[in-house]
């Protein structure tokens, strides 16, 4: 799969219509489409991407452009229970249920943690996704 290049469908699991959100400083010179895996990237939001030591904070729940120094603007995120992308090649498959799930891009996860960053933990496998809790505190 590839990085979002536009806004997605979010996939929420659960009753709740009002998530909780919060709003976290954006790293410069990113863009984060709504719906994207965000993590804390030197203490800034960017977009998820397959690489060590990020940290998944949740979901964008708008798109947002900072064409500005780190901090400069700031992007709502919903951490909850949300279905992402299987990986081709790196793909969760039903005996993953339970582990962690890692970033492959900002809407795609795999099982594989080599040299990449923990989305959450897998709750749930279908046929066109992998529902995982992503936020701090959820899946790790």
């Amino acid at each position: 799969m590839a990085a979002l290049s536009a806004a997605r469908k979010v996939e929420r699991m659960g009753t709740n219509t009002v998530p909780f959100q919060y709003k976290a400083k954006q790293k410069g010179s990113t863009t984060i489409h709504k719906g994207a895996i965000v993590v804390f990237n030197a203490g800034y939001a960017a977009p998820g991407t397959a690489a060590a030591a990020l940290v998944a904070i949740g979901v964008a729940a708008e798109s947002s452009t900072n064409s500005g120094a780190d901090g400069a603007a700031s992007v709502a995120i919903e951490p909850g229970v949300y279905k992402f992308n299987n990986h081709g090649s790196n793909t969760v498959v039903a005996a993953n249920v339970g582990s962690l799930a890692y970033i492959e891009d900002d809407n795609t996860v795999g099982n594989s943690a080599t040299s990449k960053s923990a989305a959450g933990r897998i709750m749930q496998l279908d046929s066109d996704g992998v529902w995982v809790a992503v936020g701090i505190g959820l899946g790790s």
